[in-house]
């Protein structure tokens, strides 16, 4: 099975197939160390952003990955990037993960949409049959945020990854299998319908 790049457009964000054409704007609203605090990899300055696309763009011709820049479709802004990674198709699953957004549209309906697009095209289109997602143990935020969608906590791995800093990162797994979509899809629209 062959995934490619496509445009995911919901109400209130696009997603947009991630280019090195993005660098300045992800730069504009990048910088941000907080964005950076509890990730595997950090990004200080055009270098390091220019390193990021790169890599994800490699891991997308090698067939590990789909990238994507996250668009605001009211302002046209670019506020971040998330991205399809750990692709197993033999095993139909995938995990949806790199996501960052710069601070002011944390915690807002950008990322609920984000999440529901990429789920929905992962369940109905590529008919996946499992969706997964890791985050830190530390990363009360992400962990609460992967629970309000949908997505059952599974374990936690420990001393899962080394980060750049050098820090012993526990991760904490997360999954919705395709069963589950209908449900969690109810729910999320439910939720994008009041925000």
């Amino acid at each position: 099975m062959e995934i490619n790049p496509v445009i995911l457009e919901g109400a209130v964000v696009r997603l947009e197939p991630l280019s090195l054409s993005h660098l300045k704007a992800l730069c504009r609203v990048g910088f941000d160390p907080e964005i950076w605090r509890l990730t595997i990899s950090t990004v200080h300055d055009e270098g390091g952003m220019t390193s990021y696309i790169q890599a994800a763009l490699k891991a997308q011709t090698e067939g590990s990955a789909l990238p994507f820049v996250i668009v605001e479709r009211a302002s046209k802004t670019i506020v971040g990037s998330t991205r399809y990674m750990n692709i197993d198709a033999p095993n139909r699953k995938l995990e949806i993960g790199s996501t960052w957004l710069a601070r002011q549209w944390q915690r807002t309906a950008v990322n609920t949409e984000a999440k529901y697009l990429l789920l929905r095209h992962a369940f109905e289109e590529l008919r996946f049959n499992r969706v997964e997602f890791k985050t830190d143990v530390l990363n009360e935020k992400s962990r609460n945020a992967l629970l309000r969608i949908g997505a059952k906590q599974e374990g936690i791995m420990r001393k899962h990854l080394i980060t750049q800093t050098g820090r012993v990162r526990d991760s904490v797994f997360f999954g919705i299998i395709d069963s589950e979509w209908p449900d969690v899809k109810r729910k999320l629209e439910e939720k994008l319908r009041r925000s």
